[in-house]
């Protein structure tokens, strides 16, 4: 019997990742290329496999949430990205967060440790012309793999750009003034909230509005497009005395235990005008993120503004907020269902370079894409997922939405199918939708036997929001 030729998964992020411990775990051999460190992204601080640099949230974790229900499909198939974030899981109230260092050292560690899987740390400028490969460079691609790609597909890219939030040190904050609470006292009190009364507000939304920003280079400046799902906050204050108020810094709910019930009249009396909030970014507590804080300004601005927040006085920053230029192919144009590329059914895509949004959404493409790959290397048919599953979901909408206005898509309800009856409250009406993909995703497994041959991490109970 010949030996079988390796299938090559360019990029270790979280959709290359999953894709290459799917392939393996098929037991097809697959040589992963990571270019870090041999290489550095200007979002990334470390060389481990799938990095978060973003955020160290999944996102909810109920399954009548629409990333809540994507991890538990990822549970049934046997996800490494999901098991790993089980496994590393830190308190954020209902979200799914984790201890990104341990997270990202065990998956690599777990990677380079399979028979199967090649770590091979090296940069790859042009696309494979042989052989079976699987694309999941990411937002981002360097510009030689992209010029290389650009060329392939015949078309440009659509960008946009992307921020990531401050880490604030745990001890650094004033407790004085920083309390811990869950918006209307709701499960475990996961984050820190720095309150603000109208003055406090609005002066720092006037520092923030004339806060100077770093400067974009030119071919960035031609081309940027805010994403509305992560947009700078230096951005939103520009667009409104109060957008931050009915946002990120939204007040509604949250009270200071320290004044009694959160129904006294005395909290709500004290209610904040404003309220910025932290979530825990590893287990120790020691590290706090800005949440919704993602900011394109200069790092010495960013300290002399983030440090009028009450409770942040005297904020140390372990990692200021950055931000960079993202780039995906306009899939519907380029991608089968499959997530082939249709001008080359030997190569495929996953992850944010695919259009697709979020950590959790880029570890069900690697799902796919290194699973296709496998059953291309095996002979065996490939496979989408029922379109009533959020998987199913998310691929037949990025490959089949309208080229033009195309953008990159989250996991969300609005791309089901219509359920059979009208269910007018919408939390009954995801408990709906959660049970019929599950179910049919069940039947799908049942009928396309794909976990027969695979190690599948011990599933943990389904997680309903009351």
């Amino acid at each position: 019997m010949t030996e079988r030729q390796p299938i090559q998964v360019i990029g270790g992020g979280l959709a290359g990742t999953e894709a290459a411990w799917q392939i393996a775990q098929a037991g097809v051999p697959v040589i992963l290329h990571e270019m870090r460190p041999e290489r550095l992204s200007p979002a990334h601080h470390s060389e481990h496999l799938a990095e978060l640099v973003c955020s160290n949230s999944f996102g909810a974790q109920a399954t009548d949430r629409a990333s809540g229900l994507l991890h538990e499909e990822l549970r049934q198939l046997g996800s490494i990205v999901i098991a790993k974030a089980d496994e590393h899981q830190v308190p954020a109230g209902g979200a799914l967060a984790v201890d990104r260092a341990q997270f990202s050292r065990d998956l690599t560690e777990t990677l380079a440790s399979h028979p199967l899987i090649e770590l091979r740390r090296s940069d790859v400028p042009q696309l494979p012309v042989q052989g079976i490969a699987v694309l999941t460079t990411g937002p981002l691609t360097t510009p030689e793999l992209a010029e290389d790609l650009r060329q392939f597909t015949g078309m440009e890219y659509l960008s946009f750009f992307d921020a990531a939030s401050p880490i604030v040190v745990g001890e650094s904050i004033n407790f004085d003034t920083a309390f811990l609470a869950s918006r209307y006292d709701r499960g475990e009190a996961a984050y820190l909230n720095c309150p603000m009364n109208r003055e406090q507000y609005l002066h720092f939304w006037a520092e923030l509005c004339k806060a100077e920003q770093a400067e974009l280079k030119d071919f960035e400046r031609e081309t940027a497009k805010f994403f509305e799902a992560c947009l700078p906050i230096e951005e939103m204050a520009r667009r409104g005395e109060d957008t931050m108020r009915y946002g990120p810094l939204k007040p509604v709910g949250l009270f200071d235990a320290r004044r009694g019930d959160f129904r006294s009249p005395e909290n709500q009396t004290h209610r904040p005008y404003a309220v910025v909030q932290l979530r825990q970014e590893d287990k120790a507590g020691q590290l706090w993120n800005m949440v919704g804080f993602q900011t394109n300004l200069r790092w010495g601005e960013q300290k002399r503004v983030f440090q009028l927040i009450p409770g942040l006085e005297n904020a140390e920053f372990v990692r200021m907020g950055v931000m960079h230029r993202n780039t995906f192919i306009n899939s519907p144009e380029l991608l089968l269902p499959t997530l082939q590329f249709k001008a080359r059914s030997t190569l495929l895509t996953a992850g944010q370079i695919s259009g697709t949004e979020g950590y959790t959404a880029a570890s069900a493409g690697g799902w796919l894409a290194g699973t296709n790959a496998a059953r291309l290397a095996l002979g065996l048919d490939l496979l989408t997922l029922p379109v009533t599953t959020m998987m199913g979901a998310l691929f037949d909408f990025i490959t089949s939405a309208m080229p033009k206005h195309f953008q990159p898509m989250p996991p969300n309800f609005g791309i089901l199918p219509e359920l059979p009856q009208k269910i007018r409250n919408k939390q009954e009406r995801y408990g709906v939708y959660r049970d019929r993909s599950l179910a049919d995703l069940s039947t799908w497994i049942q009928a396309t036997g794909i976990l027969t041959t695979r190690v599948v991490e011990q599933r943990l109970p389904i997680v309903v929001s009351l």
